[in-house]
């Protein structure tokens, strides 16, 4: 007899259990006490199995049937349904717990155990901050096994419309690397959908180099640098990556146990160097394994080094600090920004200075493998494949003692001498072969002779005119003097073009509000916000942190009417001894808001009492 719903509900407890069947196996168990279960009989390997089937109300009568159907179409199968339920419900708690960010997570930390620089431009920095923007909102909750080609294609193929190509590659990449990570780890995974994905990948567009200077064009620029209106540690920056060619990143990771002044060297540990760092991760060795890159100093270089070195302080750590706490390096944005000031928007880069030296150095005559140890290159010879960057030092050493006197030549505008081409004799100097060494060019007639000999004492001779140096750090007595006011106010500008003062337009996208918001806000004293002259407002992007938000906003309630926000700006940002050499804004607690709040509003009041602040009132 086949079980109808009210047979089932009507069904009471006696006492005992018992049994209610149904038909194809299915039967109802009642307990002692009435509990209601549903049960499946079957018969497999030649024994009788039972398996729950669920209670009664929770699975009704039909639900009940359609499972016992479900269950005996597996028996036919060859299939043992307790088994295959197991399964299924493994299935799907990997699922829960392997969510694409799940998976996201452990890859990215994996990926961290390398030998990553860390940057905001690096690998391990662009990944969070990509994925957090592009990729989270849409996969972040889906199981790993849920999601197909379409949906990455669907990503890739938003961040290529709205023009970021090269981004588009990047994740095309990232999403082949995490899902071939887990294959491995993630139980039941068998397919990637992310292979393939560069099969309908948008072209590329050209690869655009940075810009660079030609030898004509240095006088005018040295003239300008000289002048530079801005810090002099950011003018020294760039004057030193042209008489070094070292990378800006290596520039702005330079720490003062880098540089032997007595040996005339600046010795780059390789984990600091791009191309030794490459080297590193795909030969999975050790950086004591590699040599480093040895940066051979000219005399004008090692002025500029003794020059910030005097300069440092106890609680700095970088050759070049930053202008928010002394711990940290200049942003990356520095030089470039300061090469704009300038006037060199779209015609040089910090980058693009690496450039402008080899261009020169090689159309001046230099052997090319000299060049490139300077600067760090890949030996092109593809057979010996060997990374020369400790080679050569003392032939660099007088090329770029010679390139940096040239430097001082072209800025008093002697541009003949500066530039005339060298006639390079190489004179039983051990290193340097005929098997190992191409002829340099050809040079004139006239050309100065460089000959890179042994002589008895070890030093090396160059045959040129005498070079009336210049000074790489003091300004020549011809140039007019800069008044103090002048110096504050290009102090000041330099901070308010500093990368984390935002306009109010790109703070309010930052911020997710419109310009007309965030404008009422600096009104109503909710935010603060510093101008100086006609350059228009900068609002400092460490705001958009709630806690520190909350700091200034306590701050700003204190203040009297008019008082000038450059005074805020600058307690707010000058390390101090009570915070342990570091900022109050960079330093800031919920334990400790109210001492910070105490210590900037008496910085300021001491300023407002001096009346000498140089800053403008926005």
């Amino acid at each position: 007899m086949a079980l109808t719903d009210m047979f089932v509900r009507q069904a009471k407890a006696t006492g005992k259990d018992y049994t209610i069947p149904d038909f194809d196996g299915l039967s109802l168990a009642v307990s002692e006490k009435g509990t209601k279960s549903w049960h499946f009989r079957y018969t497999w390997l030649g024994r009788q199995k039972r398996m729950s089937l669920g209670t009664y109300p929770e699975i009704s009568l039909r639900e009940a049937r359609e499972r016992r159907d479900y269950a005996r179409a597996l028996v036919a199968k060859g299939i043992n349904p307790q088994r295959q339920r197991e399964k299924d419900r493994r299935i799907a708690t990997q699922a829960e717990q392997n969510t694409f960010e799940a998976v996201y997570d452990k890859w990215l930390a994996f990926r961290a155990q390398g030998r990553l620089k860390k940057g905001r431009q690096t690998t391990l920095s662009m990944i969070p901050r990509i994925f957090t923007n592009d990729i989270l909102p849409s996969l972040r909750k889906r199981s790993i096994y849920e999601i197909t080609r379409a949906d990455l294609l669907e990503i890739v193929d938003r961040i290529e419309k709205r023009g970021a190509p090269s981004i588009a590659e990047k994740v095309r990449t990232w999403f082949n690397q995490l899902f071939r990570y887990a294959l491995v780890i993630v139980t039941g995974l068998e397919q990637n959908p992310a292979s393939a994905l560069d099969v309908v990948a948008m072209p590329q567009p050209p690869v655009r180099h940075n810009p660079f200077l030609r030898m004509p064009e240095l006088p005018e620029f040295l003239q300008l640098l000289r002048k530079y209106p801005g810090k002099l540690k950011t003018q020294l920056g760039l004057r030193l990556l042209l008489l070094t060619g070292v990378r800006t990143g290596e520039l702005r990771l330079a720490t003062p146990d880098q540089f032997h002044l007595d040996d005339g060297l600046w010795i780059i540990p390789p984990e600091v160097v791009k191309q030794l760092e490459l080297k590193m991760q795909k030969e999975n060795v050790r950086p004591e394994d590699i040599p480093p890159y040895v940066v051979p100093l000219s005399v004008q270089a090692i002025e500029i080094v003794r020059h910030l070195l005097d300069q440092f302080k106890p609680a700095q750590t970088y050759l070049f600090p930053g202008d928010k706490s002394l711990k940290r390096r200049i942003s990356e944005n520095t030089l470039n920004k300061a090469l704009h000031r300038l006037g060199y928007e779209g015609r040089l880069t910090g980058h693009g200075i690496r450039g402008t030296i080899s261009t020169a150095l090689n159309e001046l005559g230099y052997p090319e493998k000299w060049v490139d140890a300077q600067l760090s290159h890949v030996d092109p010879n593809q057979v010996r494949a060997t990374y020369n960057h400790a080679k050569y030092v003392e032939q660099r050493r007088r090329m770029m003692q010679d390139w940096a006197d040239r430097l001082d030549l072209f800025e008093q505008g002697q541009v003949e001498a500066a530039s005339t081409l060298l006639t390079i004799q190489l004179d039983g100097f051990p290193v340097v072969s005929a098997e190992t060494e191409e002829q340099p060019l050809s040079a004139a007639r006239a050309a100065p002779t460089l000959v890179v000999s042994q002589p008895p004492h070890g030093a090396m001779a160059l045959a040129t005119a005498p070079v009336q140096r210049l000074s790489a750090v003091r300004v020549p007595k011809t140039e007019p003097a800069i008044s103090n006011v002048q110096r504050e106010r290009m102090i000041l500008l330099d901070i308010l073009e500093a990368p984390h003062n935002l306009s109010v337009a790109d703070y309010a996208k930052l911020a997710g509000k419109s310009r007309r918001w965030i404008t009422y806000e600096i009104q109503a004293g909710n935010l603060l916000s510093i101008s100086l002259g006609n350059r228009g407002q900068r609002v400092p992007d460490w705001q958009l942190d709630p806690l520190k938000l909350r700091l200034v906003q306590t701050i700003l309630r204190q203040m009297p009417p008019g008082v000038d926000t450059w005074h805020i700006y600058h307690a707010l940002t000058r390390p101090s001894g009570l915070f342990q050499g570091q900022s109050p804004i960079d330093t800031v607690t919920p334990e400790n808001l109210h001492f910070a709040v105490h210590l900037v509003c008496g910085a300021v009041g001491e300023k407002v009492m001096q009346r000498d602040g140089p800053g403008m009132r926005s």
